[in-house]
């Protein structure tokens, strides 16, 4: 057996062991789980979180929303209300479907949103706009909601909002600023949705994908009252220096709303929101507490360093394969066998226009501080089952997989700086592809050290 062969067969079990860990962390976020653990059915009587609803007090019930976990969150409601359920519309991404009785399904662009996801957009605002005060209405939303939920206000088509969120995501903007813009131009996002449908009551069973959990922030806050402002938006397009770059119309848009030409989204103070009920069923944290429980049962000394983790991926990574390389060194923070646990989202500053993602990129990233080092695995990947514009959630990689490279040829710091980690860990055979996974609770990292 080659040199190189045998000292990679070594690490088998421990990528065995990271692949098992994330896993057990992806199926803690399945949303059937989620809504079963928060809702509870018995004759009329809906416990949803804290708060019961007599059924029996409603006309209707009406189920909208958007998100990649968003057809799946419908299929458990079906399961729960049957044919108590009126009427039904979300939008999904493409292929991230289920089998629904009476909800309907839009399959729509992400994260570009598309003229699909307008059409949906659009139906979903109309229903909304015809619920009353005997409407129970049900809101699902997931990651990717936003994308998923376009509904340009007048004077901004849809074409010039793709190229917005183009801009914003190619600028290195955090998903908080690219959806503070988002609520402004939107007829929908800011509590669109709530304002739409009030007076009816309305149920949101939200799956967070943004760090920190705020409300405002997941799917741009469809029922939820927005903080952000118009002035907020202005100071983001002028910190990423891309006025230039946006569409005439935008800027005209946000310029007015500034100067009070048009009116702000619907704030707290509003009543639109008094009888709305936000109610998070899943996030990131919980996650990274169920892989953890996985790392413990195999025998690894585990810590989470945070689910808060935001910045540029190769800073990040950086700081992970550090502290990975101290636990071998001196056993801290955790003794051998050590496994370092996170979450979060980072973002990836493209200067070079290769094929990933950030978690390819974070592994990418750390693969190159750990190499050599013949007893770390590390493997990050994204809940959602997609990382970037690519089909694979993430890649794995350890302190051989340098030197494997080099054995075909290629260069993991050219791949890096060209961020073009997809190809990379396509070459050798060590990305990590789940396909649909029909949730979204941002990424989970994690270290292995023995």
């Amino acid at each position: 057996m080659p040199i190189q062969q045998e000292k990679y067969s070594d690490l088998l079990d421990l990528r065995k062991d990271a692949k098992d860990i994330f896993h057990a962390g992806l199926l803690s976020a399945d949303p059937a789980i989620a809504i079963n653990s928060h809702l509870t059915l018995c004759e009329n009587m809906l416990k949803v979180g804290d708060t019961t609803f007599d059924l029996a007090e409603f006309e209707e019930i009406l189920v909208i929303g958007a998100g990649k976990a968003s057809a799946a969150m419908a299929k458990e409601l079906e399961n729960i209300l049957g044919s108590r359920i009126t009427r039904g519309s979300i939008n999904v991404k493409y292929d991230h479907i289920a089998s629904l009785e009476t909800i309907e399904l839009v399959e729509a662009g992400h994260p570009i949103p598309d003229e699909n996801g307008r059409f949906g957009a659009k139906k979903l605002f109309d229903m909304a706009k015809n619920a009353h005060e005997k409407t129970l209405v049900f809101c699902l939303i997931s990651g990717g909601g936003s994308a998923l939920s376009p509904l340009p206000c007048d004077g901004i088509s849809l074409a010039e909002k793709q190229e917005t969120t183009k801009i914003l995501l190619s600028c290195g903007a955090r998903i908080h600023e690219i959806n503070t813009i988002r609520k402004h131009l939107s007829l929908i996002k800011g509590g669109g949705l709530a304002k739409a449908a009030f007076p009816a009551t309305i149920i949101s069973l939200i799956l967070s994908d943004v760090v920190g959990d705020d409300l405002d922030i997941i799917a741009s806050g469809l029922t939820v009252p927005d903080t952000g402002t118009f002035e907020d938006c202005k100071n983001i397009i002028e910190s990423y220096n891309i006025s230039l770059k946006l569409p005439k119309n935008v800027l005209d848009h946000i310029n007015k709303g500034c100067n009070c030409e048009i009116p702000e989204t619907p704030k707290p103070d509003d009543p639109y929101f008094k009888k709305v009920k936000n109610l998070i069923i899943g996030n990131n944290f919980n996650t990274l507490i169920a892989a953890r429980a996985k790392a413990e049962s195999l025998g690894y000394n585990t810590i989470i360093l945070s689910s808060l983790i935001e910045g540029e991926t190769k800073d990040i990574a950086k700081m992970h394969a550090a502290i990975a390389k101290e636990v071998l060194k001196t056993g801290n923070p955790v003794p051998l066998p050590g496994c370092i646990i996170s979450g979060g989202e980072t973002i990836v500053t493209m200067d070079h226009h290769g094929l990933g993602g950030r978690n390819q990129e974070f592994v990418l990233a750390s693969a190159i501080e750990i190499a050599k080092e013949n007893n770390i695995v590390v493997l990050s990947a994204g809940t959602d089952g997609t990382d970037g514009p690519t089909d694979a959630a993430g890649a794995i990689a350890d302190g051989n997989t340098l030197e494997k490279a080099r054995d075909l040829g290629i260069s993991a710091k050219q791949f890096l700086t060209a961020h073009d980690s997809y190809n990379f860990f396509k070459k050798i055979d060590d990305l990590i592809i789940t396909g649909p996974t029909n949730t979204n609770v941002m990424d989970l990292r994690i270290f292995l050290m023995k």
